[in-house]
């Protein structure tokens, strides 16, 4: 088994399924601005929202992949440069890219940039991966038709980090690579814009349409195989999906490397398969060429029950611990810290001799807890408070939002 612990890598349509995925333990998640996403039709992310969504992630030590994977035209290249400069200073993660153009483009403009390749590039060689090894890509996310021997022969030859999908939708075509859909209604997958003609009828059956695919029974198999990040499909569903699916593939994974028996529960599977499941479901090329169980000839329609869990898109919380000093005629001092981080910070407040009723420390203690809005939790507060001083409550709050504020920006 892999000495580094697997990726578990999981979609976001918007910022709920962000915090959901956050939420449910996803180690990462990918997602897509307005532009050059291969989801077009999702709600996608605007530059302040991944602008927040990357300190958030950062915080909670998480990463975040943005997908820039449609092919190119000529005349849209001037764009890149403004589209991945402000998440490129904001400490984006990775970007995941189709065209070799742009692949090339990203290596020279935004070298410290992690380049991974989308599935839709049809890599299945180490050729084809040492080659794309000299643009700069770090990971090749393979054909989806790859065998799990495959799997292990690229990892081995190439040397580079594979990541693999391991549940949700299926394409019909080899590797994503669809043309049907432009050429019956000008939408063109490969724009970011199919119109999954392979969902439709023909001659009163469902002859292209594919069963899902679930592979938590063989978690340890694909760990084995070497492959360094488990991809969920799913950036046009929903935050219950999101937070469903991520957080049973995280209890199976972190059972896989605790040792001992690995065994899926009943519940748990029939949980899996009824969050958006499209009628029936296979565990995909890994051990299988093709073959009619793989499509749902009857009906391409989709069973689903929402996640039942409370809160799954509330904003992440992490514990702090606060020291503060309120001394007359000094300006306030507050510490705040972790088991990682440690900031000191003197506040724009100096308290003053109360004319009537000084200030007590239960409510000092109070103002100081309110982390409404922020993505922590006050855990425990060690209060140093001289009697009979003064302050409003603005400036309590000025205190905790200093603090707070540059221990995020310190992390």
């Amino acid at each position: 088994m892999e000495t580094t612990k697997v990726e578990l890598l999981s979609p976001a349509g918007d910022p709920e399924c962000f915090r959901a995925a956050v939420n449910a333990g996803a180690d990462a998640v990918y997602l897509g601005l307005k532009r050059f996403g291969a989801r077009a039709n999702a709600s996608n992310f605007t530059q302040e929202e991944l602008k927040r969504a990357l300190d958030i992630a950062h915080i909670f030590d998480r990463k975040i992949y943005l997908t820039v994977n449609t092919l190119f035209k000529d005349d849209e290249m001037d764009e890149l440069y403004d589209l991945l400069h402000d998440p490129y200073i904001n400490g984006l993660d990775g970007v995941i890219v189709q065209d070799t153009g742009v692949m090339s483009y990203i290596a020279r403009q935004f070298p410290a940039l992690p380049i991974h390749v989308s599935t839709q590039a049809g890599i299945t060689s180490c050729d084809g991966a040492k080659y794309l090894a000299g643009l700069g890509v770090k990971r090749i996310v393979p054909a989806r038709e790859l065998s799990l021997p495959e799997i292990r022969k690229l990892k081995e030859g190439s040397g580079l980090e594979i990541e693999c999908f391991i549940h949700g939708s299926m394409c019909y075509s080899y590797s994503g690579k669809c043309l049907m859909s432009s050429f019956i209604g000008g939408r063109s997958g490969n724009r970011g814009r199919c119109a999954q003609p392979c969902r439709l009828m023909y001659d009163r059956t469902y002859p292209l349409s594919m069963k899902d695919m679930c592979t938590i029974d063989i978690i340890p198999d694909l760990i084995d195989a070497g492959i360094s990040s488990f991809k969920i499909e799913g950036r046009m569903k929903s935050a219950s999906y999101v937070y469903g699916v991520t957080s049973i593939y995280r209890k199976y994974i972190d059972i896989c490397y605790a040792g001992g028996r690995f065994e899926v529960s009943e519940e748990d599977r029939e949980r899996l398969i009824s969050i958006y499941t499209r009628s029936g479901n296979c565990t995909g090329y890994y051990y299988a060429h093709n073959g009619k169980e793989m499509i749902t000839p009857e009906s391409p329609s989709y069973i689903s029950s929402s996640d039942t869990a409370t809160d799954i898109t509330a904003t992440p919380v992490t514990d702090v611990s606060i020291r503060c000093s309120i001394r007359e005629n000094e300006p306030a001092a507050i510490s705040v810290y972790n088991d990682k981080y440690s900031i000191d910070v003197s506040a724009p407040a100096t308290a003053i001799r109360a004319l009537n009723r000084p200030l007590t420390k239960e409510e000092v203690t109070a103002q100081l807890l309110k982390c409404g809005g922020t993505t922590f939790k006050v855990r425990d507060i060690d209060l140093t408070l001289d009697e009979g001083l003064f302050l409003p409550k603005s400036a309590l709050n000025e205190i905790r939002r200093c603090g707070l504020e540059a221990f995020e920006k310190q992390i």
